[in-house]
């Protein structure tokens, strides 16, 4: 949802640009910049964190070549943070589109990453 939309969408929808605003800015999967092909959520809660998450991000920003809220030069992936992903026995976890993966081990990144095209 690009910014210059907002105003559009609180229209067709009948209510203010600042609740529609505030909608896109709570959700983290309303996307307000164009993303890549692939999505790849690496979750920082408490559990994930305390197993491993630092690495596992560290791991996934050295190969893919960027961090997090960039999207790679071939448009494939964008690498993005989020705080829950409900998989707290599979820390530390991420999700790539709709798919959790956890444990992940920084080992697992380049065969899993190879199923996204």
């Amino acid at each position: 949802m690009p910014d210059g939309a907002i105003g559009a969408i609180a229209k067709v929808l009948g209510i203010g640009p600042a609740s529609v605003e505030g909608v896109a800015t709570f959700y983290s999967l309303i996307f307000r910049q164009p993303v890549g092909r692939h999505v790849v959520l690496v979750c920082d809660s408490s559990s994930c964190f305390l197993s491993g998450f630092d690495e596992l991000k560290q791991a996934l920003a050295s190969h893919l070549g960027i961090d997090y809220g960039q999207t790679t030069e071939d448009g494939r992936f964008t690498l993005l943070p989020v705080c829950c992903l409900g998989a707290c026995d599979g820390a530390p976890a991420l999700m790539i589109d709709d798919d959790t993966y956890g444990p992940v081990s920084p080992d697992d990144l380049p065969g899993l990453l190879e199923g996204y095209p």
